[in-house]
C-alpha cells in the first residue's frame, strides 16, 4: 500500500477516533480531575508508544537536541492542547469543546502565513475554511447565551488557547527534520506532555473530586489511553508526515460532527436540521480545502 494511501487511512481514523474522545474526556472527569486525568492518560500512552518504538528496527535519536525538540512539541500539543481542553470540559459541554476546536485549520493557516510569508493559500482553501467555520458556527448558535456564565466563558477561552497551541505544535511537528524513528519521536512528545500535565496538576486540580470507584469513568480513561492517544496520536504524526498540514487539519471539522452524533445517541442531546446544514457546510468545506491543496 502506498504511503499516501496509508496517510489518508490514518486521517480517516483520526477524524472518527478523536471525535469520540470529547465524550470520553467528559466521562473520565467523573473519576479524576482534568490535568491529573490527562497526565495519567498521556504518560501511560507515551510509555506504550515508546515500547512500540523500541520493538522495531528503526534508529531512535536519543540526542538532547532531538529530545528537547520533541518535548517542546509535546508541551504544545499535549500539555496545552489536550490539557486545556480536558480542563475546559469541566465547565462546557463536550460538543461545544469540539466545535471550538474546529477553528484549528484557520489557526494553522494563519500561523503558517505569519511564520512563513512565502507560503500562500488559494481561493479554494480560503472558501473551504470559511464554509467549514460557518458550519461550526451554525452548530454553535444555540450556546451563545451561555457566554454570560464566567466559568463557561473561561472554558471557551481555554479551548481557544488549546486550539492555537495545537495548531502551532502541529506545524512544528510537520517541519520536524529529524530522521529518527517517528514513533519514537511521538513517544517522547506524548510522554513529556503527560509529565508536564502531572507537574501542573497540584496547582490547578481539586483532588477531592477523585473517585476511583466509578468504573464507567475508569473505562473511559482506558479508552482515551488506547484509542485516543496510542493509536490516534501515532496515526496523526504519520498523516502529518505524508500530507499537507492544511489537509490533515480537516479532521477538526469532522470531529465536532462525530461528537454531536455521539451526544445525540448516548447523552440524549438534540439533533436538528441545523446539524444537517452544519454537516453539509463542513463536508463542502473539507472538499474545497483538499481541492485547493491539490491545485
Amino acid at each position: 500500500m502506498q504511503q499516501n494511501t496509508k496517510a489518508w487511512i490514518a486521517l480517516v481514523f483520526i477524524c472518527i477516533a478523536w471525535g469520540t474522545t470529547y465524550l470520553g474526556i467528559k466521562y473520565g472527569l467523573e473519576a479524576l480531575p482534568p490535568f491529573l486525568m490527562a497526565g495519567v492518560r498521556q504518560t501511560i500512552a507515551g510509555l506504550i508508544i515508546g515500547l512500540m518504538a523500541l520493538s522495531n528496527r528503526k534508529a531512535n535519536d536519543w540526542s538532547m537536541a532531538n529530545i528537547g525538540r520533541q518535548a517542546l512539541i509535546g508541551f504544545l500539543l499535549i500539555t496545552l492542547g489536550n490539557g486545556l481542553v480536558s480542563w475546559a470540559e469541566a465547565y462546557i459541554p463536550s460538543g461545544v469543546a469540539a466545535l471550538v476546536c474546529a477553528t484549528m485549520p484557520v489557526m494553522s493557516v494563519l500561523i503558517t502565513l505569519i511564520r512563513h510569508k512565502q507560503e500562500r493559500v488559494n481561493a479554494f482553501i480560503i472558501i473551504g475554511m470559511l464554509l467549514g467555520f460557518a458550519g461550526v458556527a451554525i452548530n454553535f448558535k444555540d450556546s451563545v447565551s451561555d457566554l454570560s456564565n464566567t466559568k463557561y466563558l473561561m472554558g471557551i477561552i481555554a479551548t481557544l488557547v488549546a486550539t492555537t497551541s495545537w495548531a502551532y505544535g502541529s506545524i512544528m511537528g510537520k517541519r520536524n527534520k529529524s530522521d529518527a524513528n517517528p514513533v519514537f519521536n511521538s513517544a517522547i512528545q506524548v510522554f513529556s506532555g503527560g509529565i508536564f500535565l502531572l507537574l501542573f496538576s497540584p496547582l490547578v486540580d481539586d483532588y477531592n473530586k477523585i473517585n476511583l470507584q466509578n468504573t464507567h469513568a475508569l473505562m473511559a480513561i482506558v479508552y482515551l489511553i488506547t484509542i485516543g492517544s496510542v493509536l490516534a496520536y501515532t496515526a496523526y504524526m504519520y498523516a502529518l508526515k505524508h500530507l499537507p498540514v492544511g489537509v490533515v487539519m480537516i479532521y477538526a471539522y469532522i470531529n465536532p460532527l462525530v461528537a454531536v452524533l455521539l451526544g445525540w445517541q448516548l447523552a440524549g442531546e438534540p439533533l436538528t436540521m441545523y446539524t444537517l446544514l452544519s454537516f453539509l457546510c463542513i463536508a463542502l468545506g473539507v472538499y474545497l480545502v483538499n481541492l485547493g491543496y491539490k491545485r
